[in-house]
Parts: structure tokens; C-alpha cells; sequence
């Protein structure tokens, strides 16, 4: 056994323990017949990421359950790895680039970019990782996987071939997400909505060969000129007369149909729509549905192209501008109004992102979506809250195809190969050099890549070596619980979901456990704009790794958000102290070799050990329902309240009591066996703190990381004597608390006189219960005493205790402090009246400050009450 320092310094063990962990394996697992596969995928952090506060949350709750159910006996892997991360690496390179040599890839051609973008990765890519160890996170990593490593690659050409072949990913111009700043398309899912203040302007449109015209209201004057037609509601009465004429496009002149849709609202603007397909995903379907004609008006740069004929070579906003001014010079211009819309932004960037039409790769999701939304219909896979089951459902009945290809260079290159000779494309899985139609050699892949989202929704799998039949992918897929946050329920839940369903014939996980974000003390979001982001690691460095992860847990509750401060953290690392002074106190007292429980319990022993008995079972139940934060709570109270600050002090006589070596070393069992074992349950939560102590106390094994996890047994439920110790526990309070109240200090000792239907167990509790309510003997009556009006007396559910007056107090001294203290109050209720009695003050103040003048009012007479009241009882 280790001897205990006298402070606990996490700086001095955290990194030893980790490397004492993986140098004997505890963390790899293995597919073992004998054993139950429990398994987690880690969500895959970017390489260009650096630990923030939400890696840390969901890394301690995947920690918490992994190592919980490690120590269940479960052959429990946690895969560890990171992501490709598109954009984000690409742009961290580019930026690199450009600041230290003033180049951009197209300078170094796509080949040498992507040996810097390797050179990138090989370099910082494991930063994240080193971090995660800080931590404590107790991943496979001989097991560690990248989602462009040579097996994830394969899976993913594997999963793009048979999805191609089986009609499920197909090349088409459609109109989506364009982010004019990263200079790639964008999934649905990875724009997100603001609500911003804009306005509405009302454009007039001439009739042609007639003196009427329309009026359309809009929100986006600068992409006029790709409108190519005006559609107005098929019941609206105002403008059946002009359906199938045709109007002309101001300052441009071209002539554009006048169409019927019943997607028109004619509650808004004037039932009026401009429509341009190419740069709206309603006109876009409406231009379909009509055959109206596609015209793009700007670059990948959201500068206006050459259909946009003047206005070429300006920004959109430039544009906008310059539009506006034409129409109002041309009298075109008859209205503006406030008008607050939803704008998409970009995930990555926050730019505004551009609706438009773009020859891109789908995935086609309605025959994916259906199957998917089963899974969850029928539980096989549950989401813990069940609220984001609905969420989730939601978005897949409402879900478009995926646009899949991104126009990056830092990614898994699609598949698609063309020949120059004949034009055929050929998806393989295997790259192209002849062109199996015309035997051509003058081949070229496709440009575009794949979206990060793609490989990482095959993670439960790719990883545990699909498309091969790996003893590992049949051992432990599917997974048990992914843990992850509500924000990325859709980027990648859903696409894990109808891959494993699609691929593996089975569902990736049986259960999704969401948890919320953190936030900072007052609510607010995390962000460097508030300057408001608080860094794991400086958290680790000053307070240990136990109490961040500690803090993180504590409150918190599946699928809500959680508030962090520095004062929670420095109450986390205060309980860390609670526990290694007490174990520190119990490690000095010991003489025994090993923990069993004695044969002999005391009746205080009973109590512990039936506590800590109910405690397992309660921490065991928590963890199964993912009630993380209820069973930490639980190992808090259990451990300050009832082990440190009652049952140690109970049994000190016992402990230090060298005379009677039975009960000393029946004393030393209990203490060892509740201690150890305590360890034992708080492990997943502070892993190094127990591990470190858990070392230092007699036991069987090499790590407490490994041993046998606790069970509830039904023998060691003790409730009668629970019931009575807590009896003794309440009337301990009463008599310290109404000693409190009469300011007499723990030193000054008064004679107890219990008067119980419960002798039998305060007389087996005498001794400690003498110790705890400072009693300088304990006297048990069989009736109320016949001066008791001259004590002070006490009443418990338990007992009527009575102490002689005299013994606790110097009546002179007290009723001098009391009088004093009255003075005192009196003059505060002068002053306080002296402001209520005032009309002007009570007329002209704040109805909340005299509202708070009464309250004080209130206060200081119910004070003063209570001190007559001592007053009288001295007399």
C-alpha cells in the first residue's frame, strides 16, 4: 500500500496513473466469447480541433459509461479517432499558405496542396488526441482510427459504388446550398437559420402590349435578372385575367410568363412572386413544375456573372445597391418595408449562403429515410430523452436528397471517372485507366469530393473493419450507445442510422443518449465573438482532471443544457479534498492487510454498510438509465454527508481505542470495505483520485479500473437499523443546532436527559451519540424530569431531550448579550419605520424599495420577538 500525502496534487499523478493505465492494456478490448460486448464510437473530433469545453462533456459521459461497464465484467471497447474535416482543414492550410509564403493551392496544383495538407495533419492532428488523455478518457487507442485512413477510405468507395449501382447517388443540377466563401455546395444540415431584420421591396412589372402591370414584392432585388417568370395564386380572383400573359423584366427587357402555382401565398406582399429558379429552392420546383427557363446570375463568389449583363463583376450586396437605385430612377421602386425573414448561413464560416442551381452528387434519401424512421418507430433504436425521437423523426419525413460533392480538394475524391475520348463516366471502385466503353486512356477523376459527413456516418462500422468480415465488426457491432450532443442530430445520427441500416442490414446503435451544450454561467452560448469560451485544459492545470470532469456531470440531466463556472469546479476540487483527507485519516489508522466485513457489525456499522449497500444499487440503476447526474449526486451526499461528516466521527473512539482490538479492527474492516468500495463506484465519474486511493487501501488487483464493480446484496440491507441510527442522527442536530442558537461552544459539555420509546437503540448508539451532542453524560428517563422547566428542552420525532440551563450558559453574560442585541434591532426598526411612516417616501419610492423597507420591517420585529422570548426564558 501506498502511504497517502498529506495534500492531494492531481499534477503529480494524472499523467502517471494514465501511463501506468495503458502500459497494462486496461483500456483495449478485445472480442471475447465469454464476455458481453459493450461498445462506444467515439464522435470522431476534427483534426484541426483543439479540446474545448463540449469535447470535454461528451467525452467524460462516454468515459462514465465506459468504464462503468468495464468494471461489469463487458468486454468494453471505445473507438477512438479523429475526422478528415473538410473544409475546416482545408481553409486552417490555405490560411497557412497565405500568410507565411503568399500562395494559394491552385499555386502548388492539387497534388503538392494535399502532401502540405498531410504534412498539416501528420503534425497537428494528434494535439486533440494528447488532450483527450489529459482528460482521462480511457479509449482503445491501439484501436485508432482517421476517416481517410486506408480501411475508412475503402468503406467509403465501397458505400458510393453500391449506392450509385443500386440508383441511390446519382449527378444531377439541382438548386443547393452554395457557401460563397468556402466555395463549396452545403448539405441542408449544414446551414443553420437566423432570423434577421430586412425589407420588402415592391417592384412594378409592366404588362406587355398593355397599360397594366403587376406589382411583385421581394426580398432579393439583386437576383432580378434571373427571374424568368411571375406566379401569382390559381384562386386568386385579383389576377386570374393576366395568368398566361406575359410582362417585361425591368431594365432588362426580356419578356417572362405569367403562371398559376398554388405554392403562391396571396397574403403576401401583393400574391405577387417573382421567380427565379436558379437562386431559390421554391422557384426552383415551381420552374419545374412550369418549364420555366434556368438562368444563373452569379459565380462561385457570389459575384454577378455575365447573364447579369450591367451589373457584371459586382458583389451581391453591390448589386442590390446598384438595382435599386436603376428601379427608383426608372420609377420602378413604389414601396419598401421592414420585413424580418429566416437567412441561412454557413456552419463553418457564418457567411450568408446562396441558393443556387449546380451540377452536384445526391444521395437520393426517400428510400433510405423510410426504414430508417422505423427503427425508431418501433424502438430498436431509443434516443435518451425520448423528446429528440420526435426530432429526429420530424426531419427525416421532411428530408431532401443530400447533396454529397464538395468543391474542395481535402476530402475523399469521388469515384467518378470520365473519358475524353467518348465522354462515358464510370463510378468503380477501383480507379479507372481505360475506358471500358472505348478503350480510351485519356481518363480524368472527377474534382469534387465527398462531404465530411459521408465517411463519418459510416464510423460504427468503417471502423471496426467493414467492408471486411472482421472477428471485431461481428463482435461488437452494433454498437451499444452513441453519446453525442441535440446539434448534430441531423449532420450525423441520422445519416449513422440509415447507413448501418443500409449497409449492415442493422442499426448502428441501440441507443443515441443526447446531451445539451455547455453554457457559461449566465446561460449564454460559448463563443470567442463573447470572449465568454473557457479552456479544458487551464481548467485541468489549475484545479485536476477529476474535478472538471466532476463539475461537468454534476446537475446535469440527458438532453439539457448545463451551466459551468470556475466556483462549481473549485466545489468539485473542495469535495476531491473532503475525500482525501478522510481516506488519508483511514489509511493512518490502519493496521489490517484486508477489507471484508467483520461478522460483528455495531449498530452505527449496520447503518453505514446498509447505506452504502442502497447506494450501489441506486448508482447502478442510474447509470443503466443514464441518469448521470442523479448518481453522482447520490455518491456526494453518501460520501460528505453520511460517510465523512457522520460515520468517521462515530467510530473515532472505536478507530483510536488501541484497548479493544476486536472492535478497532472490526472499526478498520468497515471503514476499509465502505471506503474501497465507494472508490470503486465514484471511479467512472474522477478516475485518478480513486484509483490513487483505492491503490493506498488493502486490496485484490492491479487497478481499480479493473475490478469487480460492486453489487447490491440483499443481506447487508439493514433498514430497521438505518431507521434507528437516523433517529439518533436527528436528535444529534436538534441538540447542536438549538446549542448553536444559545451560542455555546462545542468545548462547554451539559448533561443529556433522553426521554425515548427507542432506549434500547440510543443506549447502543450512547457512546458516540455522547461524543456528537457534546454531552457530558447521557441520562435516560422514564419520564419528563420534574424541573424541566427550568432546561432547555428539545423535541424529536426520536426523543424529548432535556439539558440543565445552567450548565449550558452564564445568565448574566447571556441576558447582557441579549439585551444588547435587542437595543440594536430596535434602533433598526426605528429607522426602518421612520422611512415607512414618511408619505413622501412611501408616495415617490419604487413600489419595489418600499416593498423591501416592509419585508426588512417584518424581519427585525420577528428577530425581536425571538429575543424576548430568550429573555423571558432566563428569568
Amino acid at each position: 500500500m501506498n502511504e497517502l500525502p498529506k495534500v492531494y496534487d492531481p499534477s503529480a499523478v494524472e499523467e502517471p496513473l494514465y501511463r501506468f493505465w495503458e502500459e497494462n492494456g486496461f483500456f483495449h478490448a478485445e472480442p471475447d466469447e465469454t464476455k458481453k460486448p459493450f461498445t462506444i464510437v467515439i464522435p470522431p473530433p476534427n483534426v484541426t480541433g483543439q479540446l474545448h469545453m463540449g469535447h470535454a462533456f461528451d467525452e467524460t459521459l462516454q468515459d462514465i459509461l465506459i468504464r462503468f461497464k468495464r468494471m461489469q465484467g463487458y468486454s468494453a471497447l471505445w473507438m477512438p479517432g479523429t475526422d478528415h474535416a473538410g473544409i475546416a482543414t482545408q481553409i486552417k492550410v490555405e490560411e497557412s499558405l497565405r500568410v507565411n509564403e503568399k500562395l494559394t493551392r491552385y499555386d502548388l496544383g492539387r497534388e503538392k496542396f494535399l502532401e502540405r495538407v498531410w504534412d498539416w495533419k501528420n503534425q497537428y492532428g494528434n494535439r486533440i488526441i494528447s488532450q483527450l488523455k489529459k482528460l482521462g478518457s480511457s479509449c482503445d487507442w491501439e484501436r485508432e482510427r482517421f476517416t481517410m485512413d486506408e480501411g475508412c477510405s475503402k468503406a467509403v468507395r465501397e458505400v458510393f459504388v453500391n449506392l450509385y449501382e443500386k440508383g441511390l447517388i446519382y449527378k444531377g443540377s439541382r438548386i443547393i446550398n452554395w457557401c460563397p466563401h468556402c466555395t463549396t455546395a452545403l448539405s441542408d444540415a449544414e446551414v443553420e437559420y437566423e432570423n434577421q431584420a430586412g425589407k420588402l421591396w415592391y417592384i412594378k412589372y409592366d404588362i406587355k402590349g398593355s397599360d397594366e402591370y403587376v406589382v411583385v414584392a421581394t426580398t432579393r432585388p439583386e437576383t432580378f435578372m434571373g427571374d424568368t417568370g411571375v406566379a401569382v395564386n390559381p384562386d386568386d380572383e385579383r389576377y386570374q385575367h393576366l395568368i398566361g400573359k406575359t410582362c417585361i423584366l425591368p431594365i432588362i427587357g426580356r419578356e417572362i410568363p405569367i403562371f398559376a402555382d398554388s405554392y403562391v401565398d396571396p397574403a403576401f406582399g401583393t400574391g405577387c412572386v417573382k421567380t427565379t429558379p436558379c437562386h431559390d429552392p421554391n422557384d426552383f420546383e415551381m420552374g419545374l413544375r412550369h418549364n420555366l427557363e434556368q438562368i444563373l446570375v452569379f459565380n462561385g463568389d457570389a459575384t454577378v456573372n455575365e447573364n447579369g449583363g450591367k451589373y457584371c463583376g459586382m458583389d451581391r450586396y453591390e448589386c442590390r445597391k446598384a438595382v435599386l437605385a436603376d428601379l427608383e430612377a426608372e420609377g420602378r421602386l413604389l414601396k419598401i418595408e421592414d420585413h424580418g425573414h429566416n437567412v441561412g448561413t454557413c456552419y463553418r464560416c457564418g457567411t450568408t449562403v446562396e441558393p443556387m442551381t449546380s451540377a452536384q452528387w445526391f444521395v437520393k434519401m426517400a428510400p433510405l429515410a423510410r426504414p430508417a424512421m422505423d427503427v425508431v418507430h418501433d424502438e430498436r433504436v431509443k434516443f435518451v430523452p425520448d423528446r429528440f425521437s420526435k426530432t429526429y423523426l420530424r426531419w427525416m419525413e421532411n428530408v431532401h436528397d443530400w447533396c454529397i460533392s464538395r468543391q474542395l480538394w481535402w476530402g475523399h475524391r469521388i469515384p467518378a471517372f470520365y473519358c475524353a475520348d467518348c465522354g462515358e463516366m464510370t463510378v468503380s471502385k477501383e480507379d479507372v485507366t481505360v475506358c471500358p466503353k472505348c478503350g480510351g486512356t485519356h481518363i480524368h477523376q472527377e474534382e469534387d469530393v465527398l462531404d465530411t459527413w459521408f465517411s463519418s456516418a459510416l464510423w460504427p462500422f468503417s471502423t471496426l473493419g467493414w467492408p471486411e468480415k472482421t472477428k471485431e465488426l461481428d463482435y461488437f457491432y452494433p454498437t451499444s450507445v452513441l453519446v453525442t450532443g441535440y446539434d448534430i442530430i441531423f449532420f450525423w445520427v441520422a445519416r449513422m442510422i440509415f447507413s448501418g441500416l443500409e449497409h449492415m442490414g442493422q442499426e448502428p446503435f441501440k441507443t443515441v443518449y443526447i446531451h445539451g451544450l455547455v453554457r457559461d454561467a449566465q446561460g449564454r452560448k460559448m463563443s470567442k465573438s463573447l470572449g465568454n469560451g473557457i479552456d479544458p485544459l487551464e481548467v485541468i492545470e489549475q484545479y485536476g482532471a477529476d474535478a472538471l470532469r466532476f463539475t461537468l456531470v454534476t446537475g446535469n440531466s440527458p438532453g439539457n443544457d448545463m451551466r459551468f463556472s470556475t466556483e462549481k469546479v473549485e466545489s468539485s476540487r473542495n469535495f476531491a479534498n473532503k475525500i482525501w483527507n478522510a481516506s488519508r485519516f483511514i489509511q493512518m489508522n490502519l493496521t489490517i492487510s484486508h477489507a471484508e466485513l467483520p461478522e460483528k457489525l455495531a449498530l452505527e456499522d449496520k447503518w453505514i454498510v446498509s447505506k452504502y449497500n442502497g447506494l450501489v444499487k441506486a448508482v447502478t440503476e442510474n447509470i443503466d438509465k443514464y441518469e448521470l447526474g442523479l448518481a453522482v449526486q447520490k455518491l456526494y451526499d453518501f460520501i460528505w454527508d453520511n460517510f465523512c461528516d457522520w460515520y468517521i466521527e462515530i467510530v473515532k473512539p472505536r478507530l483510536q481505542d488501541k484497548t479493544d482490538k476486536e472492535a478497532n479492527e472490526n472499526t478498520q474492516r468497515v471503514l476499509c470495505y465502505v471506503l474501497s468500495g465507494t472508490m470503486q463506484l465514484l471511479h467512472p465519474f474522477m478516475p485518478f483520485i480513486t484509483e490513487t486511493i483505492w491503490q493506498a487501501l488493502p486490496h485484490e488487483g492491479k487497478s481499480v479500473m479493473v475490478s469487480k464493480w460492486p453489487e447490491y446484496r440483499e443481506e447487508l440491507c439493514f433498514k430497521a437499523e438505518e431507521e434507528q441510527v437516523e433517529r439518533m442522527m436527528e436528535t444529534i442536530r436538534a441538540i447542536r443546532n438549538r446549542r448553536a442558537e444559545m451560542n455555546v461552544p462545542p468545548s462547554k459539555k451539559a448533561n443529556v436527559l433522553l426521554f425515548t420509546p427507542h432506549r434500547s437503540a440510543y443506549e447502543a448508539g450512547a457512546l458516540f451519540f455522547g461524543k456528537l451532542s457534546y454531552a457530558s453524560e447521557v441520562e435516560f428517563l422514564d419520564a419528563a424530569p420534574a424541573n424541566a422547566e427550568s432546561m432547555v428542552s428539545i423535541v424529536t420525532p426520536g426523543a424529548q431531550v432535556y439539558m440543565p440551563l445552567g450548565e449550558l450558559i452564564d445568565f448574566e453574560k447571556e441576558r447582557a448579550r441579549l439585551e444588547k442585541e435587542k437595543a440594536k434591532v430596535e434602533s433598526d426598526i426605528a429607522f426602518v419605520m421612520k422611512k415607512l411612516d414618511n408619505p413622501s417616501f412611501v408616495g415617490k419610492a419604487p413600489e419595489k424599495v418600499v416593498a423591501a423597507e416592509q419585508e426588512k420591517a417584518a424581519k427585525y420585529r420577528e428577530l425581536l420577538e425571538k429575543i424576548e422570548e430568550s429573555l423571558n426564558a432566563l428569568k
